[in-house]
């Protein structure tokens, strides 16, 4: 699937799962539901982040004291966040995205200062894990891996060099996408065989992409990031509105 090949390039560029392109993918393209469309993005988000996370690994671009607090909170949040998946309407989904989508690539258009690495003490942890909740609540119910909202805070809140913040992300994303696919599967919100078709053609591009990020320089990788935000957010949005304008005719 050609959005599998490109949640995989995003995946590996922008530190992201690739839900973000997933989701659309499998709503616009092959018209499934929406609530299973978000349960089956986060099982194709887990091989793809796997993939991605690797290169940045081999690289160095992992800071995994940071990745630990993260992940705490963010496992957790994944049950909650597929629980919500199965309430939400589809409108309050589709809202709730566009609204992280623009929050975070907003922020990232402006000069951020990014030291490269985090000073872990007592205070931080619990921020982190905190946040490491609201990520994984998010991710679970909008079936993306987390990484859209972990590395703009990263970088923005924690002044983490844009490479560090994609390669921890990453590592917080495959437990929190594999816990909220386990939870959404027991919901009978996600197709497994869809998702593995999705991730398989995404694996390779993945690399490429984490190949690139970690040879991207800081601005640039901030711009195009917060461009790729915007784009999703308008493309969102318009569909909603086309959504609501047919519900309006009927």
């Amino acid at each position: 699937m050609g959005f599998g090949i490109g949640a995989g390039l995003l995946s590996g560029m922008f530190g992201l799962g690739g839900g973000i392109i997933i989701v659309p993918g499998l709503m616009f393209a092959l018209k499934i539901d929406q609530r299973l469309a978000h349960g089956t993005s986060l099982g194709g988000v887990f091989l793809i982040s796997c993939a991605s996370f690797m290169t940045y690994w081999t690289h160095g671009e992992v800071d995994w004291h940071v990745v630990l607090w993260l992940a705490l909170g963010s496992v957790c949040g994944s049950l909650i966040g597929a629980r919500l998946l199965a309430t939400l309407s589809k409108r309050t989904l589709t809202i709730s995205f566009i609204a992280v989508l623009v929050i975070a690539g907003v922020r990232m258009f402006f000069k951020i200062d990014a030291s490269g690495v985090m000073v872990i003490n007592a205070p931080t942890a619990a921020w982190l894990v905190f946040i490491g909740v609201i990520v994984g609540a998010l991710a679970g119910m909008l079936g993306i891996g987390g990484g859209l909202m972990t590395v703009p805070i990263l970088v923005v809140l924690f002044h983490v060099s844009p490479a560090l913040a994609k390669g921890t992300s990453l590592a917080v994303v495959i437990p929190t996408a594999f816990t909220g696919t386990l939870q959404n599967f027991r919901n009978k919100n996600a197709d497994l065989s869809a998702a593995g078709i999705v991730s398989i053609t995404g694996i390779f591009s993945a690399i490429g992409g984490s190949w690139l990020a970690t040879r991207m320089d800081d601005v640039l990788s901030n711009f195009l990031f917060a461009v790729l935000l915007i784009v999703i957010a308008g493309r969102m949005l318009l569909q909603l509105r086309k959504t609501g304008s047919t519900a309006t005719a009927e």
